[in-house]
């Protein structure tokens, strides 16, 4: 489902926020991807979400040759980003239909998405509110629900849980696993909680500076070291539980021009 080959981001100035990372990601899998603040994990992510544009390497999405075929890629991937979707002023249903005809459902089509998403992610009711009138969790659902109303077949989350409480992030959690199961569902995920990472991700990947530095399934990292933490701390010499989301050094910088830019200059 995913598949790098020395994938690689320098932005203006010579800021090399990922140099050369391979990853294998299989369809159906659940694979985390952590670093600390700045190794290049968000990079990473916007790359193979066509946000970015690598300057190095080469990776297939969802089917797709990532810089040969950025459209067919996006037709196949939905993203939930850290800032998420829903917007504070207009009703969430009304955004969510539009979202779905914009890749190119009918409207009929695209209601009937939208209220078996809403049911699936007990949201059915609450249509009609703006994003400023929902709870941090019922946010996080439409997030999902923006995410996954076009049917793709592979799922980015940035960081899905950031900000909720315990009981929010285990509901939020319970959904993405049945999502998975329902749609067929292969989800990459970013995430500053190592509980999560241990009991919901298949495999994970570590990266720091920019390359990975582990890779495997929890058990097999945990295996001899005791918990993540002292795994993330042996490899990276951070815990993890001491980071907070945060852009990555020229991250930013390089994304805000991605609004105007072809396909070809990202």
């Amino acid at each position: 489902m995913i598949k790098t080959s020395s994938l690689s981001k320098t932005f203006p100035g010579g800021v090399d926020a990922v140099r050369g990372v391979d990853l294998a990601v299989e369809a159906g899998e659940i694979v985390g991807f952590l670093g600390p603040n700045g190794a290049g994990k968000t990079t990473t992510m916007r790359m193979l979400t066509t946000l970015l544009r690598p300057t190095g390497g080469t990776a297939t999405v969802a089917g797709h040759d990532l810089l040969a075929d950025p459209r067919g890629v996006r037709r196949r991937i939905g993203y939930v980003s850290q800032g998420g979707g829903v917007g504070p002023a207009n009703p969430v249903g009304e955004e969510l239909e539009l979202h779905a005809m914009l890749y190119g459902m009918r409207p009929a089509e695209a209601r009937g998405r939208v209220a078996e998403m809403l049911g699936r992610l007990r949201l059915t009711g609450l249509e009609a509110r703006p994003g400023g009138a929902l709870s941090g969790g019922q946010r996080r659902r439409f997030d999902l629900a923006f995410g996954l109303v076009h049917g793709p077949s592979l799922l980015f989350l940035d960081e899905p849980t950031t900000g909720l409480d315990p009981q929010s992030r285990a509901d939020l959690w319970d959904h993405i696993r049945r999502l998975r199961k329902e749609e067929g569902l292969t989800v990459f995920l970013t995430t500053h909680y190592l509980d999560e990472a241990d009991a919901l991700a298949d495999r994970l990947f570590i990266i720091d500076h920019g390359v990975i530095v582990a890779e495997g399934t929890p058990a097999e990292l945990k295996d001899g070291v005791g918990t993540l933490d002292d795994v993330f701390l042996s490899i990276t010499g951070r815990s993890l539980r001491e980071e907070t989301p945060g852009s990555e050094p020229g991250a930013t910088a390089g994304e805000a021009r991605v609004a105007s830019m072809t396909d070809e200059e990202r």
